[in-house]
């Protein structure tokens, strides 16, 4: 279903529902109960009629939208379990993209979270990836594969830019790409987005232009650390030098992290799994050792800095 088929739609449901008079009772809820008392009703009539909540999402809405009796059934429960109180506006705001009820459905089944969203929150997230320049289709697509997106909070989404941007010097567009291919960049640790992306600029050589078109920000930091420290201690990889020079011809990052671990193997490690994975674990090894090494010195930092503060404090 198209965008602005679907737009045409939600207009004529909402008018339908703010318009249309329905019979209020258990078994049949308007989607959104915006009517008015009638007038000929007295007082104390009305003040013994049971006023029907607000948003209020039921069966016969889910089905006037265009949902089977078993998707809406399904979604009637979710959102039951979710108690969410904005459930008809975050529907709204998914039809509106261009989405139709199967996707909205595997959305939701893909994150629950959603349900519980408030629709003006959902809708100024959804600006901000505008902004960043995922546009009609790239911005579906990327709610469709990870709708997470869609309940992380603007500073957190933000501060992943700022990072890529300003302290690893990435470009706007590509920003947008790495959003667009690579959502789940959104969640990692900003210290370690940082020190993976430093790790690859530093100790494999490799520019800001070919880490975009990797599975960089896919993948872990070990499993990078794992694959390139194997190439190089077999003699298959090499860091290039000041001028960018290597004696060397190294394979790109894309063929390093995008191929299966058969496939790396095969065809750029020229070897088998048996000696990877007892090389896993070595490197596994290695390290927790300077894990313990940092560990270690870090204490021994602070216990300098205990002493010399009570040598300060000490009276002459």
């Amino acid at each position: 279903m198209g965008s602005h088929v679907c737009r045409k739609q939600m207009v004529r449901w909402l008018w339908r529902w703010s318009a249309c008079p329905v019979v209020m009772n258990r078994g049949h809820m308007p989607f959104c109960s915006t009517q008015q008392e009638p007038r000929h009703l007295n007082s104390s009539h009305s003040s013994q009629m049971p006023h029907s909540p607000v948003n209020q999402l039921t069966l016969c809405s889910l089905l006037q939208m265009g949902f089977s009796q078993t998707q809406a059934e399904e979604m009637h429960e979710a959102a039951l379990k979710s108690r969410g109180k904005h459930v008809p506006s975050v529907l709204t705001a998914l039809f509106v993209l261009g989405f139709n009820p199967s996707s909205v459905l595997k959305i939701l089944q893909k994150c629950p979270e959603v349900y519980s969203a408030k629709g003006e929150e959902l809708q100024q997230r959804i600006l901000n990836l505008r902004k960043m320049g995922l546009v009609e289709g790239s911005l579906q697509r990327m709610i469709s594969h990870y709708p997470k997106v869609m309940v992380l909070p603007l500073k957190r989404v933000n501060a992943v830019s700022r990072l890529l941007k300003e302290k690893c010097h990435f470009t706007t567009q590509q920003v947008t790409e790495i959003l667009r291919n690579s959502p789940e960049v959104l969640e990692e640790d900003l210290a370690q987005l940082e020190y993976k992306i430093q790790y690859t600029y530093f100790r494999m050589g490799v520019r800001q232009a070919e880490m975009v078109k990797s599975k960089l920000f896919r993948l872990p930091v070990s499993e990078l650390r794992c694959r390139h420290s194997f190439l190089e201690r077999r003699g298959l990889y090499q860091t290039p030098d000041k001028k960018g020079q290597t004696l060397i011809l190294n394979p790109p990052l894309k063929d390093i992290l995008c191929a299966s671990e058969e496939t790396f193997l095969m065809q750029v490690a020229s070897a088998n799994a048996e000696e990877f994975n007892a090389f896993r674990k070595l490197i596994a090894r290695e390290l927790e050792e300077e894990d313990k090494d940092e560990y270690s010195s870090s204490d021994e930092d602070d216990d300098e800095d205990d002493d010399d503060e009570q040598h300060r404090r000490k009276p002459h």
